[in-house]
């Protein structure tokens, strides 16, 4: 069992290394997610993911979530074929975490070099904490 600790790193580049590891076999788990960044400028990521949000009717969806657990679980799932045997199994192997649980404390955390910060070229960023709070999620 491998613990990420999401803390500064890009939301993408994180999610295509765990999908890739999940696919592989490893089981994941994923801390301080609401502590991830997206890149880009604050107006465009906010009116996408409002966008996102408000697509479709609460009938039928389709249903985006709002809390940063969720939806970083969800971006994982956009790089996995989630539909299939092996995709499901690989879902399956992956938890995500609103900060860090009580039975993680004190254990080794791992981070991913490639997602890390400071790699943007710029200071243009937003945490998926504030996107979610902007959506309207309690967490």
């Amino acid at each position: 069992m491998t613990i990420i600790d999401a803390n500064g790193l890009i939301l993408g580049r994180l999610s295509s290394v765990v999908a890739k590891r999940l696919l592989a076999g490893e089981t994941i788990d994923i801390i301080n997610a609401e502590k991830a960044v997206i890149s880009g400028s604050r107006a465009n990521i906010f009116a996408d993911y409002e966008h996102s949000v408000e697509r479709g009717r609460p009938e039928f969806g389709p249903y985006f979530p709002k809390r940063p657990d969720r939806i970083m679980k969800r971006t994982v799932r956009g790089m996995v074929p989630y539909k299939k045997q092996h995709g499901k199994r690989a879902m399956g192997n992956l938890k995500v975490y609103v900060g860090v649980p009580s039975e993680f404390k004190g254990k080794p955390t791992e981070t991913v070099e490639s997602a890390n910060m400071e790699r943007l070229s710029s200071s243009k960023y937003v945490r998926l904490g504030d996107v979610s709070k902007k959506l309207g999620a309690n967490f």
